[in-house]
């Protein structure tokens, strides 16, 4: 059993995968047409990063419930875990694409680590290699 997909509220599917490719080097794996529950047009859009069976639904908000949940979906706490091999050229790829970090890194017994925010404003970790 495993989580096949975690849903994100996106404003704009096109500036959403552009940030999850071009920024954090994630693969997109789906983009398709689609319709919602009463058929009206969407896309299903999946992004994941190298090599993972999981990802991330890209939704583009639908009415003003879900536009306001945009960048709020966890309540302004992290919510979302990104670990990664190089802590430090990720980083760097992430801030040369305009990511912003809202803690500098530090070091804790479970990994390098600093927060940053999706184009939404969603907190994500930024996962170093576990220690030892």
């Amino acid at each position: 059993m495993h989580i096949e997909h975690v849903a994100l509220i996106v404003e704009d599917y096109d500036e959403a995968i552009r940030f999850f490719v071009d920024g954090l080097g994630f693969e997109l794996s789906e983009d398709s047409p689609s319709n919602t529950n009463d058929g009206r047009p969407k896309r299903w859009v999946v992004v994941k990063p190298p090599g993972a069976r999981e990802g991330l639904v890209l939704a583009r908000a639908d009415g003003d419930q879900q536009t306001d949940a945009i960048g709020s979906q966890f309540a302004g706490r992290v919510g979302l875990f990104l670990r990664v091999d190089d802590f430090d050229s990720m980083m760097q790829r992430m801030l040369d694409h305009g990511v912003q970090f809202v803690t500098k890194p530090r070091d804790e017994r479970y990994g390098r680590f600093a927060v940053f925010l999706d184009l939404a404003g969603n907190r994500w970790d930024l996962l170093g290699p576990h220690p030892g």
